[in-house]
């Protein structure tokens, strides 16, 4: 008797929003960040402009960390402390980073991924070692000439992690 096929250990488990204005974004963030907890590696991509840090800002303000969000991309990265019993945020910006995991590690950071929120725009390609479950936040906007301030984000997760975190909440 044959036996039947295994399921597939964990499928992504994928939300998409449309948002419209910076003020969404940062709602998102927000709404976001009540989802997440301490050893979340969360990616962020899209263009430059998109809202990376305009929903990081909102993630920092969801969890209660310290310090004003801005973009870490002189820096590399931002740890920005909890100011409550929640995990700190780590905040990421690999677009220079060359390589891959080495480069992370060469950070030095001052925090683990076991007990932090981990945020990294740009990290596509350079950080997904670090754990098989991640959240891949896509943002996509209008290119060229255009005040378009509509967003269209998808949001993917990925690992056992995700299986049933309540990501279809954020289209509430």
């Amino acid at each position: 008797m044959e036996r039947p096929a295994a399921p597939a250990a964990h499928e992504a488990a994928e939300t998409r929003l449309t948002i419209t204005s910076p003020d969404r974004m940062r709602e998102l963030g927000r709404r976001l960040a009540t989802l997440l907890r301490a050893g979340d590696l969360v990616m962020l991509s899209g263009e430059l402009g998109a809202g990376k840090t305009t929903l990081t800002r909102g993630l920092g303000e969801g969890l209660g960390v310290r310090g004003a969000v801005t973009s870490p991309t002189f820096v590399i990265a931002r740890v920005h402390p909890s100011l409550g019993a929640g995990p700190p945020l780590v905040h990421v910006d690999a677009y220079r980073l060359g390589g891959g995991l080495d480069e992370m590690e060469d950070l030095d950071l001052d925090v683990s991924l076991s007990d932090s929120v981990i945020v990294v725009e740009w990290g596509e390609g350079k950080v997904e070692e670090l754990t098989d479950d991640r959240l891949q936040v896509v943002i996509h906007r209008a290119v060229g000439d255009t005040t378009d301030e509509v967003r269209h984000v998808t949001l993917t997760g990925l690992g056992e992690r995700w299986a049933g975190a309540g990501l279809e909440s954020l289209t509430d």
